[in-house]
């Protein structure tokens, strides 16, 4: 979360109090995803709000709250997901950001919290500073809607009195590892907070501490384009078989859903083993400084300075090849296609509407910095995805869009 007072590409889970996804117990649950480019204030500077988040996840501060030291979550208000949740009984609607770099809830940024005859006063003190922007106030317990049928009784969330840097949003709604919770309490540093995955699983909701993300390249500023699924997976998004790969234990790329791998342009090898970061928070594809050199080279891109972005020809573009991504014993290649911006919206990120642009920049350090890569949404539009919380381990799958020329 940045302190901007636009937001960037918006990609919201279109869902209501009145949705109505399909509850089997300990079955997976899977709900829509749209995504939205928010253009209230004009053209969008794509690379500057992403880059914000990307520099907060790789330098992944330390901050020190009731004399223990934790690591700092970062979330993205310029660019997030976010889902309409009812809290208590009668529910609240509230506007929360879907976060896989948090892991904390809590509302009260915008719209106030409402207690009802399902909400708990714990007093105990909760804060947390995200990067540019923070939060303090007091635990509760509480009913959570996120549709007719999936509730989550009980989920701890924090209730804002103060709180900077969320402009349109009510707080968060963190689906990262139960860890980033370690520290929110005041009175308790060393005690983490179940999260929602945490909570459907152990009251029976669903079997597994899984969730799935589905997206599909569009070439439109509002489409619903995806789905999140909790509790499994969603075969009919993929294909073959998921392949994973287990969490990182490089810091602080181990902190998040950090993985291991490594990058070749055509048969080239740009970046060796090495950790990053998958991350539905961030757009475009960060690679470490070496490699992004080594890949602006064989392109043959130019930086655009309207719009940050790597410029080619378009008989550079029929000369690009793969961008692959080796992770585990699987390659996950990135198409010329799936390489640029959609053209259809240059305008929007300030281009020039014929021009061709990179989605692939960089993350502003040298490999061997902790996070040399950022998988962000121009990566997982072309391949499913899975956040396996108790095996420790990211998976991912082939999808009919994979090699989709939309672009």
């Amino acid at each position: 979360m940045f302190p901007a007072a636009s937001l960037l590409t918006i990609i919201f889970l279109a869902l209501s109090i009145a949705g109505s996804p399909v509850e089997i117990d300990n079955s997976p649950i899977t709900l829509p995803i749209a995504r939205r480019l928010n253009l209230s204030d004009g053209p969008i500077n794509l690379l500057q709000r992403d880059k914000a988040r990307v520099t907060a996840l790789r330098d992944n501060s330390l901050s020190t709250q009731g004399g223990h030291t934790v690591s700092t979550p970062v979330i993205n208000n310029v660019q997030g997901y976010l889902i309409t949740v009812g809290i208590g009984s009668p529910a609240t609607t509230y506007d929360l950001i879907v976060d896989t770099g948090s892991s904390n809830t809590w509302v009260g940024a915008n719209t106030k919290y409402v207690k009802t005859k399902t909400s708990v006063d714990t007093g105990e003190p909760v804060a947390f500073t995200y990067g540019s922007g923070s939060f303090s106030g007091t635990e509760y317990t509480d009913t959570i809607t996120l549709g007719t049928g999936l509730t989550i009784p009980s989920q701890s969330i924090g209730v804002a009195s103060t709180s900077s840097g969320f402009p349109g949003v009510d707080g968060i709604l963190g689906i990262g590892p139960l860890d980033l919770t370690n520290g929110s309490l005041t009175n308790e540093p060393t005690k983490t907070i179940p999260t929602v995955i945490d909570n459907l699983y152990s009251q029976g909701t669903i079997s597994q501490k899984v969730f799935g993300i589905s997206f599909e390249p569009t070439t439109s500023n509002l489409v619903t384009n995806g789905v999140l699924t909790f509790g499994g997976t969603d075969a009919t998004k993929y294909t073959g078989s998921i392949a994973y790969t287990p969490i990182t234990t490089t810091y602080p790329s181990s902190t998040y859903w950090g993985i291991n791998e490594s990058i070749s342009y055509g048969s080239t090898t740009i970046l060796s083993s090495t950790a990053g970061i998958v991350d539905t928070g961030t757009t475009l594809v960060y690679i470490a400084s070496d490699a992004y050199a080594k890949y602006k080279s064989a392109t043959g891109g130019t930086l655009d300075t309207a719009t940050g972005l790597l410029l080619i020809s378009s008989s550079q573009y029929k000369a690009l090849k793969n961008l692959n991504f080796h992770i585990g014993s699987e390659t996950y290649a990135l198409t010329p296609n799936a390489q640029i911006w959609p053209r259809s919206l240059n305008s929007y990120v300030g281009g020039s509407s014929n021009a061709i642009y990179l989605m692939v920049t960089d993350i502003g350090t040298p490999s061997g910095a902790g996070v040399d890569v950022v998988n962000g949404y121009t990566f997982l539009e072309r391949f499913y995805s899975v956040y396996d919380t108790a095996n420790s381990r990211v998976g991912f799958a082939k999808t009919s869009y994979t090699d989709a020329t939309t672009n």
